[in-house]
Order: C-alpha cells, then structure tokens, then sequence
C-alpha cells in the first residue's frame, strides 16, 4: 500500500495539472488573433542604382512618375504637381533633419505659354516644364551646417529660454538641398508627385516670392518669431501654403514634428484642408505614398536605417 503511495505521490510531482482556461478567454484570444494586422516587413532595398548620385536617381524617379501621369497624348492644358520631401538621420536628430517641397508646372503642348517669371524653362521627352523648390535654411547653411535647434536648460518647453539666434534666411534648390542630406548620409523620403490645381500653384508661388524677398528670416524654433512674422522655419516654410503663417503639431513647432514626421504632418494638413479648399486634385496618404532613398556604405550593405515601406540605395 505504501508503495503505490508513494508512486502516486511521484506521479503527482512529474505531471502536474493544467489549469482550466476560462473558455470566454480562450474565444477573445482566438478572435484577437485573426484580428489583428499581419506586420508588413519593409522591401529590400533596391541596389540597382547605387553608383548612380542621389540627385539623379531623384529627379528621374519624379520625371517618370510624373509622365506617367501625363500619358502619351496631347496634354492640352498646363498640369500642376508637387513632390514634398524629407531627410532625416537614424536618431531623428532635429538638426540632422529637414522638410522642404518641389512644385511642377508642365506646360501645354503646342502653345506659347505665358511663363512663370524667374523661372527657367527645361524639358523632358518633348515636354516642357517650370520648377522650384521651397526649402528653408540659414543662407550659410552650405557651409555651416550647424543648426541651433534648442540650446538652453528647458528650451524645448519653454521658447524664451532657447538661446538659439535668429539667422538670414535662403531658399535653397532642390540640387543644393539634396546634396545636403548626401553630406549628412541622411535617409531622404518623397511623396508623390501629387498633381495640383493652377490656384495651388499660384499660392506655391506666392510662398517662393515671400521666402525670396528677404522679409522673413530663419530660426529653427519659431514658436516665438512666427507669430511676430519675423522668423519661421522649414516646416512652416511648405505648411498650409494658403496661409502666411500657419501653425502645425504640438507646441506650434511640434515636439518630433520634423523630418519624416514633419512632412507627414504637413501632408495632413494639406489632406484636411484640402476639404474646403479643393486644391487638390488627388488623395494624399502620408504613411502609404512615402518612397525613400538610404545611404550604404557598399553595395548591398547591411544594417542601413530604412525607416521606408520601398526604398532604393545610394553612396553619393
């Protein structure tokens, strides 16, 4: 008797019991399962254009898009698009980081256009076309680049404790620009090309003439220059082009709003206000559309920062 005791009682330490799982449980685990989305990994990066620079992978990339669109037949009135863009570094360093926009106008086939003044006319497959870009920096930037973002104890929470100066603004290109995320080796995204009405572009315009003027200055925390209209930077330079002086995110600067995120919000905000405004002629999704180019020390490099659903590589 003793002996099968103690070889229940072993039996007993070897197999413990399972405890019954409520079945109501069991059903909510089961549909969280099937609900919940499938994670999507990012595509390989595309190295088939690694030795190519980034400024020509870019602007090819827009001019076959952008084609694309227009078809092969006869386009009888001037289109309008844009292509907004954002570099940004591994640690999304707001100095290390940058919104900016291009703005297309292909002109109409077969026409004597009145043209757009001080902006240069060039073509692409037999077809003509006025570009600039909206890219808001400190006028030395190409040779300073050395953006005071905050500086100061408490400065990212409190404006008037940012010791950062105010600086002479430039509205840089889009050669000049990309060559700057090159010189950081920066993760470079764009969205788009969205297509626009005329009157979008008018404001595009007017945005450019307000930045060129010199009336405006550059500070990288704006949030107390802006409202005096004295100072703003890169974000707002491209935000809500329909107003002056637009606000954006939280803090009016927006905490994280730069880089990826801070296009992505200007994107939003074009989206949104679009409603009223019909400027565009197109949805916008800022998460699906974005496109993005990642710096690789060697081909086929590992490890890259990719924060893009597609992207292609580049070394210079």
């Amino acid at each position: 008797m003793k002996s099968m005791q103690m070889r229940s009682n072993v039996r007993d330490l070897e197999m413990p019991r399972r405890p019954r799982m409520n079945p109501a449980l069991l059903l909510l685990l089961a549909l969280a399962a099937i609900a919940a989305p499938a994670y999507a990994a990012p595509a390989p990066v595309d190295f088939s254009n690694y030795d190519t620079p980034l400024y020509k992978q870019l602007t090819d990339h827009i001019k076959v898009k952008i084609a694309a669109r227009l078809g092969e037949g006869k386009n009888t009135h001037d289109r309008y698009f844009i292509i907004p863009f954002a570099y940004e570094n591994s640690g999304n360093d707001p100095e290390l980081s940058h919104s900016f926009m291009t703005v297309v106008r292909v002109l109409a086939d077969d026409r004597q256009p009145n043209l757009t003044p001080g902006l240069a006319k060039r073509s692409y497959k037999n077809r003509e076309f006025q570009a600039f870009n909206i890219s808001w920096l400190p006028a030395d930037f190409l040779t300073n680049p050395n953006l005071c973002v905050f500086e100061g104890i408490g400065a990212r929470l409190v404006p008037q404790w940012n010791k950062c100066p105010i600086s002479v603004g430039k509205n840089f290109t889009l050669e000049q620009t990309i060559q700057l995320g090159v010189n950081a080796k920066n993760a470079v995204g764009l969205w788009g090309p969205y297509e626009i009405k005329k009157g979008a572009f008018d404001l595009a315009i007017r945005r450019k003439n307000l930045l060129d003027s010199g009336v405006l200055k550059y500070r990288a925390d704006d949030r107390l220059t802006r409202p005096r209209r004295t100072a703003i930077n890169c974000f707002h330079a491209i935000a809500s082009i329909e107003e002056p002086f637009p606000n954006g995110g939280i803090f009016g600067t927006g905490f994280k709003m730069w880089g990826m995120n801070g296009t992505r919000r200007v994107l939003i905000e074009y989206r949104t206000r679009n409603i009223n405004q019909g400027l565009l002629l197109e949805p916008i999704d800022e998460k699906k559309d974005l496109y993005g180019y990642v710096y690789a020390p060697a081909r086929n490099a590992r490890g890259l920062y990719d924060p893009f659903p597609n992207a292609a590589a580049y070394r210079r």
